[in-house]
């Protein structure tokens, strides 16, 4: 990485837009500059860990990403909503505005759906004037106006209510597919690691490249997760299960606030059955309701995807469908589901380094 992860100085950049049909001015800021931006998702009951500075840094610092918001909070202000995103400029897929790339969801920080439409009116300008190809959100709970905004992806995204006691958690497992895969792991004492260190990386990301390859897809770079561990601190763990010396399985998790958020996960098929993602998650979640921890957000899920769906929904866990919407309805965009179509057969016979190397040139183009 060629940049610090989180500026040492907070100059404020504030740019006044109107937004169309109405008198209100709306401000563009910089959120890693902006000395309001961690006291305002901090207090906001909608933000998560994708609105923090650290994983907006790590956009920033791997791909090169320009950050921005909009505010109807004039400079001076306490910051009363925002709506976050990242400018996107690639030869190969154009330039667009994403809220937000390798994010499974952006919330818009907003208290009602008529501020939310009030800050998107201002961000079409950009469209409009045909300074970028398209727009694209990826709310949960906020639906932009239909007409404009077309539905571009379509996922599920699965959460774990932690509030109830260990043992009731337990007892909501499926038997089968969780309970009984937590005692094997135990049984074939499985042993267990967590941190950061360069040497969890690594495993991490040997089991990444095998997990990819089964997915059809190549394997996110390397620079991303150094970012990652980079700007988020103490609040990423990699978790590592182990029979013996050899690596089975892993997964990244993310805290902020009161939510855990399973981000990444990896195996080794050879040892899949040993029960070592398992005991990852019940680790996870023990370790997640000590510290306080209220939500285990499991991430977005392809609804074609139905091993995935099944796993997560073995755990307890409620889903609920998430739409990515894009401004034109029509516009055309280009991730990786649609290069995943042309990859798959290369990334089944192509060795580690090629596949490594595709992922790195190809990710910064698709968020």
């Amino acid at each position: 990485m060629t940049e610090t992860c989180l500026p040492t100085e907070l100059a404020e950049r504030s740019e006044p837009s109107q937004a169309l049909g109405s008198e209100v001015p709306i401000f563009e800021i910089d959120p890693l500059r902006d000395p309001r931006w961690n006291t305002f998702i901090n207090a906001h009951a909608d933000a998560c860990v994708f609105h923090t500075r650290q994983w907006i840094q790590a956009l920033k610092s791997c791909y090169g990403y320009e950050p921005g918001a909009l505010s109807s909070s004039a400079p001076g202000e306490p910051l009363s909503d925002a709506l976050l995103f990242c400018k996107i400029r690639s030869p190969l897929t154009g330039a667009r505005i994403v809220s937000l790339p390798f994010s499974d969801h952006c919330e818009p920080l907003v208290g009602d759906a008529g501020r939310f439409e009030w800050l998107l009116r201002a961000l079409t300008e950009r469209v409009d004037q045909r300074a970028w190809k398209y727009i694209e959100v990826r709310p949960t709970r906020f639906v932009p106006p239909t007409g404009a905004f077309g539905i571009s992806q379509s996922y599920y995204l699965h959460r774990l209510d932690l509030q109830p006691s260990e043992q009731a958690l337990f007892r909501s497992f499926h038997k089968d597919c969780v309970q009984r895969k937590i005692r094997r792991a135990e049984r074939e004492s499985l042993r267990y690691e967590e941190g950061s260190s360069e040497a969890l990386l690594q495993h991490f990301y040997r089991l990444l490249i095998m997990t990819r390859r089964r997915q059809g897809a190549p394997p996110q770079p390397l620079d991303w997760f150094r970012s990652l561990i980079s700007c988020l601190g103490p609040s990423l763990k990699i978790r590592l299960a182990r029979k013996a010396d050899a690596p089975v399985a892993s997964i990244l998790t993310i805290s902020h606030n009161r939510t855990m958020v399973y981000k990444y996960g990896c195996s080794d098929p050879s040892f899949n059955n040993l029960g070592g993602t398992a005991l990852l998650f019940w680790r996870t979640i023990q370790e997640a309701k000590a510290s306080g921890i209220e939500e285990f957000d499991l991430g977005r899920s392809d609804m074609d995807n139905a091993g995935l769906i099944a796993f997560k929904e073995h755990w307890g866990s409620q889903r609920k469908v998430v739409n990515y919407w894009r401004y034109p309805a029509r516009a055309a965009g280009f991730g990786i589901e649609h290069a995943a179509k042309y990859l798959k057969k290369a990334v089944c016979v192509a060795p580690d380094a090629s596949l490594v190397l595709i992922g790195r040139l190809l990710y910064r183009h698709i968020g």
